[in-house]
């Protein structure tokens, strides 16, 4: 009955949505939310360990998948990705009236830096603003309007069936068999340089990088059989995202949550 179900469920997934997917994956999230926390400020760190109590920021990084089953919020699942077609700007595009990547990044840094949220409320949105900059670095969450943000560029993974969304979620991270701790010091290395240029960046120049990324995502050989030559091109290109997400996560939350 619970086979039939699922399968019924499956038939009924809106075309777009891409929140049937772990996203960067468990591991994903955890490793963004990990390096966040070695650049915070004193300032930061201590309110957000108001915020979130004994929750680390790698364990809140994924509350916002844990919840995609609440049909309570339901009205969160477009919040996950946004769609830039090739060679169009955000603002040229036709909006989700269901909100979107972008949109909601934007809304929830301008409602924490409000001051005016109950503690329920802040803990919930800063759950998914830490998720969800963790999103917008996964290239692929900033679809090109084509194939539901490479779900359905069906691909074989070391010669099983996956497609090239699920690759940079979490096969890529997951074949590493590291632990998010263990994934996040080996790539935490970044130069004073670097943070300081990629913590510059807005929330749109985010969006515009991942969408310069998808040429290099989709350079596919031609039968799709994919598995080590695919991570070795891209394996800098994965632990680059994710480092940054990390850095440009602690970089807002340090302009929310300090008083300098």
């Amino acid at each position: 009955m619970v086979f039939i179900f699922l399968i019924a469920a499956l038939l009924f997934v809106p075309a777009d949505d891409l929140t049937n997917n772990n996203l960067w994956g468990q591991n994903g999230h955890r490793i963004v939310g990990d390096v966040a926390a070695d650049y915070l400020t004193p300032e930061a760190r201590e309110e957000i360990d108001r915020v979130l109590g004994h929750e680390s920021m790698a364990i809140a990084s994924t509350w916002m998948d844990k919840i995609k089953s609440d049909p309570a919020y339901d009205h969160t699942h477009d919040w996950h990705w946004v769609t830039i077609p090739n060679g169009m700007k955000y603002e040229e595009t036709e909006k989700n009236p269901n909100g979107d990547l972008i949109n909601s990044i934007r809304t929830f840094i301008e409602e924490l830096k409000s001051d005016s949220l109950s503690a329920k409320e802040e803990k919930k949105k800063l759950r998914m603003l830490i998720h969800l900059v963790g999103d917008i670095h996964q290239p692929l969450h900033v679809g090109n309007g084509k194939d539901r943000g490479g779900n359905e560029t069906k691909v074989e993974w070391f010669y099983e069936d996956s497609n090239i969304h699920r690759v940079w979620d979490s096969e890529m991270i997951d074949d590493t068999q590291l632990s998010y701790t263990e994934f996040s010091a080996a790539i935490n290395h970044p130069s004073d340089q670097q943070i300081e240029n990629w913590q510059d960046k807005s929330v749109l120049d985010w969006a515009y990088e991942a969408m310069e990324l998808r040429a290099q995502v989709y350079d596919l050989p031609e039968d799709r059989e994919i598995g080590y030559e695919y991570q070795y091109e891209n394996r800098d290109l994965l632990d680059r995202q994710l480092l940054k997400g990390g850095v440009r996560l602690a970089g807002i939350l340090n302009e929310i949550y300090s008083s300098d």
